[in-house]
C-alpha cells in the first residue's frame, strides 16, 4: 500500500465510537503480501474500474462528513507500457475508500504536470461540496478523523455500510459515519454516481494544494 501512517487511540466515547488524532485512517496489515497480490489478480478479484494514468493527485478538505464509510484494499492497473509504472510493473496496492454520502468544506485538488500544478477548488463560499457513492483509491489519507459504531477486520466481502463489497478475504474496516477535519488524501482515482462542486474554480498555479 505504499507509506504506512502511525495511529493514535485517543478517546472512546459511547459504544463503538473511535476517534484517532492525526493518523492515516487506514494501514494494510504486514500480512498482505505479493504473494497474495499475484493470487488476486489471477482470480480477477482485485479490479479497477478503469486504467488509472499512474499520476498521483493531491485532494485537502478544511473538513469531511460523509455516512456509509467502507475502507479496504484493492489493485489498480495503468494501461501496458505506462511511461508512469516506474518499477511498479503498471499495478498500484491501494486502499480503496468508499463513502455513501459525503461532503467536504473548501475542497481543493491539484495535480503536478511537470512544473505547473491543475488546480481545482470548490466549496469555500458556505456551501459544501457534496458526492453520492463516492470512492477514492490512495495511498496516502490523513487528518482528525471521528467514526461511530467502527468495525475493523471484517472481512471486505461482508461489508454492507457504503453498498460496496471488496473481495473475500480482505482485511477491512467500515462504518456508519466518518468526520476528518484537516483532510488530506493521495489520490490515484475517483469516482462518484454525482458530484457536485458549487463555486468550482479551475486553473494553473505554481503551487498545488
Amino acid at each position: 500500500m505504499a507509506p504506512s501512517a502511525e495511529q493514535s487511540a485517543a478517546t472512546t466515547t459511547g459504544r463503538g465510537r473511535v476517534r484517532l488524532r492525526r493518523a492515516a485512517l487506514m494501514a494494510v496489515p504486514a500480512c498482505v503480501t505479493a504473494g497474495i497480490l499475484v493470487t488476486l489478480t489471477a482470480q480477477n478479484v482485485l479490479a479497477t474500474q478503469f486504467a488509472i494514468s499512474g499520476m498521483a493527485f493531491e485532494v485537502t478538505a478544511d473538513r469531511l462528513d460523509g455516512s456509509g464509510f467502507e475502507q479496504f484494499g484493492t489493485l489498480d492497473n495503468m494501461i501496458e507500457n505506462s511511461p508512469n509504472a516506474g518499477d511498479t510493473g503498471g499495478q498500484l496496492f491501494l486502499i480503496q475508500t468508499v463513502v455513501k454520502q459525503a461532503s467536504l468544506t473548501k475542497l481543493c485538488q491539484s495535480v503536478n504536470l511537470g512544473g505547473i500544478n491543475l488546480l481545482i477548488t470548490a466549496g469555500d463560499k458556505g456551501t459544501p461540496v457534496t458526492a453520492d457513492n463516492l470512492t477514492t483509491d490512495s495511498d496516502l489519507m490523513s487528518g482528525d478523523a471521528e467514526f461511530k459504531n467502527l468495525e475493523v477486520g471484517r472481512d471486505a466481502s461482508t461489508f454492507d455500510k457504503g453498498g460496496v463489497a471488496g473481495p473475500p478475504g480482505m482485511f477491512g474496516q467500515q462504518g456508519d459515519t466518518v468526520a476528518v477535519d484537516h483532510f488530506r488524501q493521495q489520490n490515484y482515482a475517483t469516482t462518484a454516481g454525482t458530484f457536485r462542486l458549487p463555486n468550482m474554480h479551475l486553473s494553473f498555479s505554481g503551487n498545488g494544494c
